[in-house]
């Protein structure tokens, strides 16, 4: 079987503060750092091929202890990055929903069908990703790699993986500094893990 550890990034002040991230390229905060480093200790003992990172430094700052427990470094991939949220990245959450209220609805009940000015479509996030955690999947089948990205691109991507529509989405919740795991035998996904946290203390929760 071929096992993708799939880990998101450690908290930052804007998942604190409930502002949208999107491309901003914003550092793990004191607790994202020390989340980083027990989800590497959590993951130490299961030997990794490969750790493949989101650009974002909030991601490769979570990758790199985990890398560095099997004498790895991460690598960059750009069709792990976040998705890019237009004209709301680096606004309040509240704020959207005040001001935007169409679009926020659509954002929560309808986020398939969302196009934020200035962004990237749910379905543009899932092809991207998904097609290069398949080509990963292969480079390393028989095998364990570690992916670490954003909630939305891990959402996508297991979704997808599993035969889910975009639709889907919501179905998923995942904390900061998180991991799960898929499986993969005879081209078949499996869900093995999901949401593991028991290595957090404190988080914050973040439906939307």
């Amino acid at each position: 079987m071929t096992e993708i550890v799939m880990v998101r990034h450690g908290e930052t002040e804007l998942n604190r503060e409930g502002i949208f991230r999107g491309r901003l390229d914003v550092a793990l905060n004191d607790r994202g750092r020390s989340q980083a480093e027990r989800a590497a200790a959590a993951l130490a003992d299961s030997p990794l091929a490969a750790v493949y990172s989101s650009p974002l430094r909030r991601a490769l700052d979570t990758a790199r202890p985990i890398a560095a427990r099997h004498g790895l470094s991460p690598v960059a991939d750009p069709a792990l990055d976040n998705i890019d949220l237009g004209a709301w990245q680096g606004r309040k959450k509240t704020e959207v929903e005040r001001d935007e209220p169409d679009l926020w609805r659509l954002w929560i009940h309808a986020p398939e069908r969302l196009a934020i000015p200035g962004g990237e479509t749910l379905a543009a996030v899932r092809d991207r990703a998904v097609a290069r955690t398949r080509e990963l999947s292969n480079l390393h089948e028989g095998g364990r790699f570690a992916i670490v990205s954003h909630r939305s691109v891990l959402k996508l991507v297991t979704g997808a993986l599993l035969g889910l529509n975009v639709d889907a989405f919501w179905r998923f919740y995942l904390d900061n500094a998180a991991y799960s795991v898929i499986g993969r035998s005879d081209g078949v996904y499996t869900l093995l893990r999901w949401n593991e946290n028991c290595h957090l203390d404190e988080r914050v929760i973040e439906e939307r």
